[in-house]
């Protein structure tokens, strides 16, 4: 049984369809991110399962038990928001120690729970802190063990690291992850950074205007994308030509096997990366060599091509030393690749 899901759900704003039709399952224990550009569905499908809005149409079951009609008090959910939502006049200890407060448990419990959950985030040392003397991160680290202070059945997390620079994102980033894993609660994380939700998530659903594109683990969404939409928003990819051939798709001259994508444009490009490129030094070539941008290990190389126009190329650093710009290529794929998208 999976322990939420979402069946059917419809919402719309007047004239704007927030969601259409949304099918979502997620297993007990799981981390699943929702990701698309503002606008997709992803905020309001977080919404439906808090409880914040209700669904035109559809249904919401969580362990088995139809919530979709459930006060968000009564779900016994933890959330997270971009904002932290702490309370001014409380220290750390007491933010986090308020669910259970309203709940009556027993201080020898409380005092219990919340001592482990400020030595789980790291903040024992701040536990009398009020929220203006703790940073951006240790405030999302209070608001993150008070949501899980109450053991919720699902933990949603809306945006919580939008707020905080790159590398205290990057850090928390990681800390969410492992605290998840180690309370192993079922959790939904909702975000715009796709690097984020590559990062952290077990699955990573794509939304593009209220539809989930494809639903998956991060290294599958980004070797096997779908629909031409997944592929051109998760990664960085190159539309090359591509043909039918006998035995495949002919992709720069190599024949190689070839999905083709749902409700693909044409079916006449092939969705390469940019480290599936390689570039042969060669006075005869028709690519020129526009920039070079030096990223330590990888070198981002843009080349222009008479047939293929612009085309970006990651190649490692130690094997492009000698490029310049305006140097003469021939672009190809690397021997390695066998298998390409068609969109």
């Amino acid at each position: 049984m999976a322990a939420v899901s979402m069946r059917g759900v419809r919402k719309t704003f007047g004239s704007t369809v927030a969601l259409e039709s949304l099918d979502l399952e997620i297993v007990t224990g799981e981390l699943v991110c929702l990701l698309g550009p503002s606008g997709c569905g992803k905020t309001t499908a977080l919404r439906i399962l808090a409880g914040f809005e209700r669904p035109d149409a559809g249904t919401v079951e969580v362990g088995g038990s139809d919530i979709t009609r459930t006060p968000t008090e009564k779900r016994g959910f933890g959330m997270v928001f971009q904002e932290y939502s702490l309370f001014p006049n409380m220290t750390a200890r007491a933010n986090i120690e308020f669910g259970l407060r309203v709940r009556k448990i027993a201080p020898s419990e409380r005092a219990s729970t919340v001592d482990g959950l400020l030595e789980v985030t790291g903040l024992t040392q701040h536990e009398k802190k009020y929220p203006h003397q703790l940073s951006g991160g240790q405030k999302q680290r209070v608001a993150l063990a008070r949501a899980l202070a109450t053991q919720p059945r699902l933990l949603l997390l809306d945006e919580p690291l939008s707020a905080l620079d790159a590398k205290v994102r990057e850090s928390l980033r990681d800390e969410i992850r492992r605290v998840q894993r180690e309370f192993g609660v079922t959790t939904v994380f909702v975000t715009h950074d796709q690097h984020e939700a590559l990062a952290v998530a077990d699955r990573v659903g794509v939304m593009s205007n209220g539809r989930l594109e494809q639903l998956d683990p991060p290294r599958m969404l980004y070797i096997n994308p779908r629909t031409p939409f997944v592929a051109d928003f998760i990664g960085t990819v190159n539309r090359i030509g591509a043909r039918p051939v006998h035995d495949g798709w002919e992709v720069l001259g190599r024949s190689v096997r070839g999905t083709v994508a749902e409700s693909a444009d044409a079916a006449t490009f092939a969705a390469v990366r940019p480290e599936q490129l390689a570039l042969d030094r060669t006075i005869e070539g028709k690519a020129r060599v526009l920039d070079l941008s030096f990223l330590g290990p990888i070198t981002r190389v843009r080349v222009e091509d008479e047939v293929e126009g612009e085309v970006i190329a990651d190649l490692l650093s130690s094997d492009s030393a000698d490029l310049t710009v305006d140097a003469p290529v021939r672009l190809r794929l690397r021997d390695d690749v066998t298998d390409v998208v068609i969109l």
